[in-house]
């Protein structure tokens, strides 16, 4: 299934939210209520700012139509076009119809083009035989791998949806070719769920990124990720629920954590851009490299992004601040390391996996312990 450009219209800079893993069980449990506290607040705090929400799969815990009943009435509350995916717990009664019809959820694959951006939704579920065999399928690969031409054709960057990490692929030479694929073209993100904790891994060319889940949670606060894609910038910040707003977003430059290409360093004139999430006016936004004397930001008219121009010291890493004032007073600030023209990158797997995972960043919201069914905690059956 494809859809025609949506949100051209702007700056140009690409926002979603990310709402992890649901695992709805019954409306008396906490992963309900917070689900509905988490839709309500990107409705109504974030909604002009987002392009989209995805949700990355496993949303029903049993794949039973009562769930997904629950999942459908708390997105009743979103202005902003939903995306949805499988996991394996979607496949429990041993295919995805309740999903499909649960969820009103579109054909997959998929692709959708937004604001000049192409993203590609998969489903690496429902070709495997139920639990973590995750398949793409023959047809399905060959999809992937024609919507990539085409979007490496029309020049346009992709992203791209599936429950996990392409080295979780069962099929026979499915991790292999997956990963050949995101290498010869533009994929600048691949978002996923199952991990059930917040990660970040960066092959050099691809960042992937995993969201905590809603429900079974062993590891940090609830909330939700919001990702932006700026001129191929790719930037993710974990959002706790209980966050003061407003909320800032740094767009670009790039941390050095998700560095895609050399282009991406910063040194002399560079352009800060910054996204302000919050229901009430933004007073004043001002950003800050190296230290250095802070730089009144600004908006031109039809654009959600702030911008600036600043003088960058040419150093190995540079400290990159923004922070905004909503019309009430209150104070919000993001900040991020950039690369300096003498930044050396790590060593890179590129198994499309958590080997090149960035680690701990507690100020995004990524712990490092990895504490999930699937890796360091307990057992989600």
């Amino acid at each position: 299934m494809n859809h025609d450009d949506a949100g051209a219209a702007g700056d140009g800079v690409l926002a979603f939210a990310h709402i992890g893993d649901l695992h709805l069980t019954d409306a008396k449990q906490r992963n309900f209520a917070d689900l509905l506290a988490i839709v309500a607040q990107i409705e109504t705090q974030c909604g002009r700012n987002l392009d989209f929400v995805v949700l990355p799969g496993d949303n029903a815990d049993q794949g039973l139509p009562e769930q997904y009943a629950l999942a459908a009435t708390a997105l009743k509350m979103l202005s902003v076009p939903v995306h949805a995916i499988p996991g394996d717990h979607d496949m429990e009664q041993g295919g995805l119809a309740a999903f499909y019809g649960g969820l009103a959820a579109d054909p997959l694959p998929k692709a959708v083009t937004v604001r000049g951006t192409r993203c590609l939704f998969l489903d690496i579920s429902g070709p495997g035989s139920g639990g973590p065999d995750f398949r793409l399928g023959d047809d399905q690969t060959g999809w992937l791998a024609r919507e990539l031409d085409a979007a490496k054709r029309e020049g346009r960057t992709s992203l791209v949806f599936m429950h996990s990490y392409p080295d979780d692929l069962r099929g026979q030479g499915e991790t292999e070719a997956v990963n050949g694929l995101f290498a010869a073209h533009d994929v600048a993100l691949v978002d996923m769920g199952h991990t059930h904790y917040n990660e970040l891994a960066n092959d050099g060319r691809t960042v992937f990124a995993a969201t905590r889940s809603t429900g079974q949670i062993e590891e940090g606060p609830v909330g939700y990720a919001i990702a932006t894609l700026d001129g191929g910038v790719v930037s993710w910040r974990f959002k706790a629920l209980d966050d003061a707003f407003p909320f800032v977003q740094i767009t670009a430059p790039a941390d050095h954590r998700l560095l895609r290409a050399d282009g991406q360093r910063v040194a002399g004139r560079s352009t800060v851009r910054a996204l302000v999430f919050g229901a009430d006016a933004t007073a004043r936004v001002e950003c800050r490299a190296g230290g250095g004397g802070w730089v009144a930001m600004a908006r031109a008219p039809g654009q959600r992004a702030w911008s600036a121009e600043l003088d960058v010291p040419g150093d190995r890493l540079v400290d990159v601040e923004v922070r905004a004032v909503d019309a009430k007073g209150r104070p919000g600030m993001h900040a991020i390391r950039a690369a300096g023209p003498g930044y050396v990158p790590p060593a890179r797997t590129a198994r499309g996996s958590d080997a090149d995972a960035v680690g701990a960043w507690p100020e995004n919201g990524i712990f490092g312990t990895q504490l999930g069914p699937n890796r360091n905690g307990a057992s989600s059956s």
